[in-house]
């Protein structure tokens, strides 16, 4: 069973950091796309960042590009996103998602309905 656990989240002050942890299970972490998606108050999930399975290469959607940095680490099957110069907009509650066809980082706009996902964790940023 495919097991995906956030954490990490919680208040900050807007400029600061935070660093979400995805620890993931069940699965051969190599044959997954990950990703990191969120959705903040009355808007749809979006996506944020990924990690391509093909090539390990990485994507950030543009309101975060220079300021988010995802990573993972094989050893411990876990995957992070390093989230610096916080913003307000950035509240949301943050997902990360495992997915075996890879759709979100193969340019098809969202997960394919097989990926697995987390339960969440809060970042809330004030301003």
């Amino acid at each position: 069973e495919v097991q995906l656990v956030e954490s990490g989240g919680g208040l900050v002050q807007a400029g600061g950091s935070l660093r979400l942890s995805c620890a993931a299970s069940g699965f051969t972490f190599d044959d997954y796309g990950i990703g990191w998606f969120r959705q903040a108050p009355g808007k749809e999930r979006e996506g944020v960042s990924c990690i391509r399975r093909s090539d390990g290469s990485t994507y950030y959607t543009d309101s975060v590009k220079g300021r988010f940095t995802i990573s993972s680490d094989n050893a411990k099957n876990t995957v992070y996103l390093q989230m610096n110069s916080l913003k307000p907009e950035d509240t949301a509650v943050y997902y990360c998602a495992a997915d075996p066809l890879d759709h979100y980082c193969s340019g098809y706009g969202r997960p394919s309905p097989f990926a697995s996902w987390g339960q969440g964790t809060q970042v809330t940023v004030s301003s």
